[in-house]
């Protein structure tokens, strides 16, 4: 019997095409040029995000900025979810989705316009100003449930998901409108927001547990959120360059500016190599029901990475001589988001693989002990870029423990938990 042919070709006309949904198990499925461009506004969401966060820091402000800046990121990365699972089970390529998706990339873009209105009213105190930012976030959103509504009407034997996905999204923008006509304190419009997050996160873990769920693609999934954690990590490249700026600029070229250089740059390096260690997708294909604590811890692991960039932007206007707050609090701003982010990646590989690993206990205890010793560094007295070098040793334990001890255990817990590849056991060892 002769072997099929290849697949016929797609047209190169940008037609309309019946949303039936992508086969989950498509091979060599990787991120398209409009993903691509879409995450781009991300860059800017997050640049605002974190630059705001990180005047309210300096100026001593961590209520407000802590609020603001934790309010914002939610938007943010719930908006990037949505489309990016959507995509993975209904990407057309057509042109209805990317016209939609442009409309999306203009909400991004009007939320991130509106978030130092939230800032600045969360900080004086009277009211939540969040009018242009609730206005950019609706019209993502609006555009999300034309997609969902589509997909509903053409993939039948999927449409109860996608319907469900179209109702949580729809009250849920009905609720954040009714919000901007409620003149109310602070306190009592985050405690009326909290079943309108409820609702945006039970949609789709009702639609995929509940409904029937949709054919998400979990080697894409796991690119997808790779890509978005290398643009998050992109505020720290801003953040060191903020920090090297204000060193030459008030000393000129020297050996502080080279410490604050390799600081930086290797803080970044190291957060890039801590979060790769763990190859997702393989372990997404054989336990797709563990997406969902794994895409939803992805927002704090997001936010930690853009609070460290904010933490950077908080040391250069300390070595400026602009901050308002002493040299351990600078500190605290880069080593808490570091820390953050380093235990959510330890507890999301301890989730995702099903297994605990005892040396992971003393890689933290590691990583604890050169953030305290950063601190106490600062409560002695010393220059700020000294003590920004060591913290850039946090991650540094991680990746020295993996790849001398790390990698073997890792290998052993896959080669356990993961099944059969067409018949032959799929084996991770020593390269």
């Amino acid at each position: 019997m002769s072997e099929p042919g290849p697949p016929p070709p797609r047209s190169l006309a940008h037609r309309v095409v019946r949303m039936t949904g992508r086969d989950p198990d498509e091979p060599h499925r990787v991120a398209t040029p409009l993903e691509l461009l879409f995450d781009l506004t991300f860059v800017v969401a997050f640049g605002v995000a974190a630059e705001q966060f990180a005047h309210l820091l300096a100026e001593g402000h961590l209520a407000s900025g802590l609020i603001g800046f934790s309010f914002a990121m939610f938007g943010v990365c719930w908006a990037w979810v949505n489309f990016s699972w959507f995509a993975s089970a209904y990407d057309t390529e057509d042109w209805p989705f990317r016209v939609a998706t442009m409309v999306q990339m203009v909400g991004v873009l009007i939320f991130s316009l509106g978030l130092p209105d939230l800032f600045r009213s969360l900080d004086e105190g009277h009211h939540v100003d969040n009018t242009i930012m609730v206005a950019g976030y609706v019209v993502m959103r609006v555009a999300m449930v034309f997609q969902w509504s589509r997909a509903a009407t053409q993939d039948p034997a999927r449409r109860s998901a996608c319907v469900t996905y179209m109702t949580t999204i729809l009250v849920a923008q009905v609720g954040w409108v009714l919000l901007l006509l409620v003149e109310t304190s602070i306190l009592t419009y985050f405690l009326l927001i909290v079943p309108l997050i409820l609702i945006e996160l039970s949609g789709p873990w009702i639609a995929e547990t509940r409904k029937g769920g949709t054919p998400w693609h979990a080697h894409h999934i796991a690119e997808r959120y790779s890509l978005l954690a290398i643009i998050a990590l992109g505020e720290g490249v801003t953040g060191t360059v903020a920090s090297l700026s204000a060193v030459v600029e008030r000393q000129g070229w020297s050996l502080d500016a080279a410490l604050v250089g390799v600081a930086g740059t290797g803080l970044t390096f190291g957060m890039w190599w801590t979060y790769f260690l763990l190859p997702s997708a393989p372990i997404l294909v054989a336990h797709r029901e563990r997406a969902f604590r794994w895409g939803y811890a992805h927002i704090l692991i997001f936010a930690a990475i853009a609070a460290t960039g904010a933490g950077l932007q908080v040391a250069a206007s300390f070595i400026e001589d602009q901050a308002r707050i002493g040299g351990v609090a600078t500190v605290l701003s880069v080593a808490i988001p570091v820390g953050l982010f380093v235990l959510v990646v330890y507890a999301l590989h301890t989730y995702l693989v099903g297994e605990g690993d005892p040396f992971h206990l003393s890689l933290l205890v590691g990583t604890a002990v050169v953030l305290a010793a950063a601190v106490w560094m600062a409560t002695a007295g010393v220059p700020m870029t000294w003590c920004l070098l060591v913290v850039t040793l946090a991650p540094a334990v991680t990746v020295v423990g993996y790849e001398a001890i790390g990698y073997r255990h890792l290998a052993a817990i896959l080669n356990r938990t993961l099944p059969s590849d067409q018949g032959r056991k799929r084996t991770y060892g020593q390269p």
